[in-house]
């Protein structure tokens, strides 16, 4: 019997998750003290494996793990840990163990790993660096946080601009330590500052005595060590870059960025932007405790019981006509929820352009006029069969028209403010994701009752 789409996507999910038998053996290891065992069971896994079981299981069965376990943690492990967790394990690690396991990482992990800890874990970790590591470590955090100087790592291949393919060869060949991973040979100018980069293909591919400047690519493309690194990100995604040099304010070359730093940035960045819009705070994480996942989402909570009040305000002032047609009440609910969610649809579509840069001032005017047109057809359509609907479900033909014509408005309404709120809010400088919703959802309630209510009260009565 041959395997199904759904069977076939199913058996991949599963290739790629923990495997629920493999956690519980685990579990159970732990439960008896049995390191032998752990080990076994631990040893093949990789390390984003690893650090999603520690975040899967509880707070006492992640410190007997780590109790049990301690030499298999190494510094892949510690940069993959979400960072709700990461200072609860380095904490229960020996001393020896932490100090290996961040010698092996370059200095944007370990930057990246120490950032948002509380300082005295962070001397820690310090403390466990060779001095020129630790020095390239504390001069990165300097920068300003979330600039580029913190996503960059210190280990650079570089090599003169006048060499030839042969010199650079010779040269990598016989270093004593290279990094791990790196795309490119950045060229230098006698003052360090960077004028081109050849590719590794290129640089096997080529003649020994070709010149290294022929072989530039034209990608090469420079970030200064303060810009932002969303904008890095961007500059990444635009261009299609694998990896750029980062220079400082006299254009002197002090770091690199790698594809997998970025697009890091970039999936942090829409996360935050799927939570934003949701009123949720970016920093929470399943593994955060029932006190600290309702403090992040009780703040957004109360503003919209604040703004929620409006609506009932504008419904207090239609009590006279709601108690004359009490079928108002059952069909207010329609109009403002359809609303909301043609608002939620225009709001995610123009936050998402926000966040590419694909929604700028010079095309502001004709997204306004789409979604103008969209809301329009939208609401026509559902007029059409909400109205038909109404009339003949309630026996009041006029009771059609006014649903009908709510419905028009409050699309109309909805698709509008889905763009020009987070415009808006932008323009202003805030953060378009965490604040539109409230306002969006808040106009199409308001609207969408004043609307049905107001032309019920001018039609009907």
């Amino acid at each position: 019997m041959s395997e199904t789409e759904d069977d076939i996507a199913t058996r991949e999910e599963d290739e790629y998750s923990l495997d629920p038998r493999l956690v519980e053996a685990i579990l159970d290891a732990v439960e008896k003290g049995d390191a032998e065992a752990v080990d076994t069971l631990m040893e093949p896994l990789h390390a984003a494996d690893i650090a999603d079981l520690l975040e899967q299981i509880g707070g006492s069965e992640r410190a007997a793990l780590v109790k049990l376990w301690p030499r298999g943690f190494d510094g892949d492990i510690l940069t993959e840990l979400d960072e709700s967790i990461r200072e609860e394990v380095i904490e229960a690690l020996p001393h020896d163990v932490l100090s290996e396991a961040v010698r092996e990482l370059d200095s944007d992990d370990v930057v990246d790993l120490i950032e948002d800890l509380e300082e005295p874990v962070q001397e820690r970790i310090l403390d466990a660096l060779e001095d020129s590591d630790r020095a390239a470590v504390e001069q990165s955090l300097t920068y300003p946080e979330y600039s580029a100087g913190r996503l960059m790592q210190r280990e650079v291949v570089t090599a003169p601009e006048h060499w030839t393919v042969g010199e650079a060869i010779d040269y990598l060949r016989g270093a004593e330590e290279l990094p791990d991973q790196f795309y490119h040979v950045i060229l230098v100018d006698p003052r360090w500052h960077p004028t081109g980069y050849v590719t590794l293909g290129k640089l096997l591919s080529s003649k020994r005595n070709i010149a290294l400047k022929d072989i530039t690519e034209d990608s090469f493309r420079p970030i200064d060590v303060l810009d932002e690194e969303g904008d890095v990100a961007y500059a990444f995604n635009q261009y299609h870059l694998i990896s750029a040099p980062v220079v400082d304010e006299n254009d002197r070359l002090v770091g690199v960025i790698t594809i997998d730093d970025a697009m890091a940035v970039l999936d942090e960045e829409h996360e935050e932007d799927v939570l934003h819009l949701a009123g949720v705070r970016g920093e929470t994480s399943v593994a955060d405790g029932p006190v600290d996942t309702a403090r992040q989402r009780l703040p957004w909570l109360v503003v919209n019981l604040f703004t929620a009040s409006l609506s009932a305000i504008v419904i207090s002032q239609f009590e006279a006509t709601i108690t004359t047609l009490v079928a108002l009440a059952a069909l207010m609910p329609i109009v403002a929820s359809t609303g909301g969610i043609a608002g939620t649809q225009s709001l995610a579509v123009s936050v998402r352009a926000l966040a590419t840069r694909d929604l700028t001032r010079s095309n502001a005017r004709r997204v306004v006029l789409r979604e103008l047109g969209a809301g329009m057809l939208n609401g026509i359509g559902l007029a059409l069969i909400l109205g038909i609907a109404g009339s003949l479900i309630f026996g009041q033909p006029l009771l059609g028209v006014v649903l009908g014509l709510a419905m028009v408005v409050n699309q109309i309404v909805a698709a509008l403010a889905g763009v020009l709120v987070p415009l808006t809010l932008d323009k202003l400088g805030l953060d378009p994701a965490l604040a539109s919703g409230t306002f969006v959802t808040t106009m199409t309630d308001v609207m969408g009752f004043f609307a049905f209510l107001g032309l019920a009260t001018v039609i009907l009565l």
